[in-house]
């Protein structure tokens, strides 16, 4: 897969695509990543990405004009106009990092895994001209219910959560199934051994984890964990899982 990052602070890159699971995935040629200076696709001597807003209001919005022209450069192709909506490449996506986006959760993840190719636009200011969002973005996405300075953070964290669910990114394609937000409701274990009182979870978070010591500074791991007994360990887990949605997360408890 490829990832081309849109953004006006190329540098930001630099560490998070160094290092663990992202920079395994990069040497072994699981994923491309591409980082593009927008100023590049600036006309003005002092390359110049942002603009008031028609209408007033506070801040500098990104202007349309060089997001648009960064994507079909990137793309090889037009991305049309008013008059000739032009398509997309098969198997890409071009994912606005916004504020005002969708909730970016573990399904959007695995949706844009299954693509060759995502572009992502990283927002900055007060937002970025509505066009941009209507007309170029196949995707708006936002990473939680808080405003950030900008987009970088959020498209190192959809980099990040998709590049772990390709093929060979982690050397063990086991390893995403039991983590939080990967079981759906239904699921054979959340649904058989969640606890009576609960009510079902659309998602559960993952259950417990401990390692050696068996005890530390007098806390034990849970017997259950070191009986061997698989079957109790797996309805142990499911159990717990569903506590912890309750304590932590009771939103994605199904009302």
């Amino acid at each position: 897969m490829r990832f081309d990052l849109i953004t006006i602070f190329p540098e930001f890159f630099t560490g998070p695509l160094d290092h663990g699971i992202v920079r395994r995935a990069r040497e072994a040629g699981i994923v491309q990543i591409h980082v593009q200076d927008l100023r590049e696709f600036t006309k003005d001597r002092h390359k110049t990405v942002d603009d008031r807003p028609f209408g007033g209001g506070e801040g500098m919005v990104l202007k349309p004009e060089p997001l648009f022209e960064a994507v079909e450069k990137l793309l090889g192709q037009p991305v049309g106009d008013s008059t000739e909506k032009a398509q997309h490449p098969s198997g890409t996506a071009v994912v606005l990092l916004s504020a005002a986006g969708k909730l970016f959760t573990q399904e959007t993840a695995r949706r844009l895994a299954g693509l060759e190719r995502i572009v992502m636009i990283c927002g900055r200011y007060e937002g970025v001209d509505e066009r941009v969002a209507e007309h170029l973005a196949t995707d708006e996405i936002s990473v939680g219910d808080y405003v950030l300075s900008g987009g970088e953070l959020p498209a190192a964290i959809v980099l990040d959560a998709v590049t772990r669910l390709l093929p060979g990114a982690l050397g063990n394609e086991a390893s995403t199934e039991n983590e939080s937000f990967s079981k759906l409701n239904g699921d054979e274990s959340v649904a058989a051994h969640s606890t009576s009182h609960l009510r079902k979870a659309r998602v559960l978070l993952d259950y417990p984890h401990y390692t050696r010591p068996a005890e530390y500074r007098g806390w034990k791991v849970p017997e259950v964990l070191i009986g061997g007994h698989h079957a109790e360990v797996a309805k142990w887990r499911a159990q717990q899982a569903a506590e912890k949605t309750r304590r932590n997360r009771p939103d994605l408890l199904v009302s």
